[in-house]
């Protein structure tokens, strides 16, 4: 039996320009990073976002909603397919780590505010805690 060389990404597509969007396959899942090229190999973080099963389903419709968003002025994009055994719920943590590592920095951009992901306030203490748990 064959495993893959990672457990969450099954592939991934860095630093595409917003042009490639028309090629990402229907029903995509998994995080994608909307990204503002700032020189040849530099990008500005512009929105971090998920997309699963859902209403507005896979990475292409997003993209593709983004697109008609005037305020969100985004050149290239990167996406991270995540692999089919992972819920819906598994990639939002997942989105919801990457922003909270991003929550409170100066340099992101403001379309990507998050207070914080609701899960993470529930499993949250000092650590000082940790070893009375032990």
């Amino acid at each position: 039996m064959s495993y893959a060389p990672c457990k969450f990404i099954k592939r991934i597509a860095e630093f595409q320009p917003e042009e490639e969007r028309e090629h990402i396959p229907d029903n995509t899942r998994g995080i994608y990073v909307l990204l503002k090229q700032k020189a040849k190999d530099k990008f500005e973080v512009v929105y971090i976002g998920m997309s699963g099963r859902g209403k507005i389903s896979g990475i292409y419709a997003r993209l593709h909603d983004h697109s008609k968003n005037k305020n969100k002025k985004w050149t290239h994009f990167t996406l991270f397919e995540a692999h089919d055994n992972l819920t819906n719920a598994e990639i939002k943590e997942i989105e919801g780590l990457i922003l909270c590592v991003y929550r409170k920095d100066l340099r992101v951009n403001k379309h990507n505010i998050q207070l914080r992901y609701k899960p993470f306030r529930q499993v949250s203490e000092k650590i000082s805690k940790w070893i009375e748990c032990e």
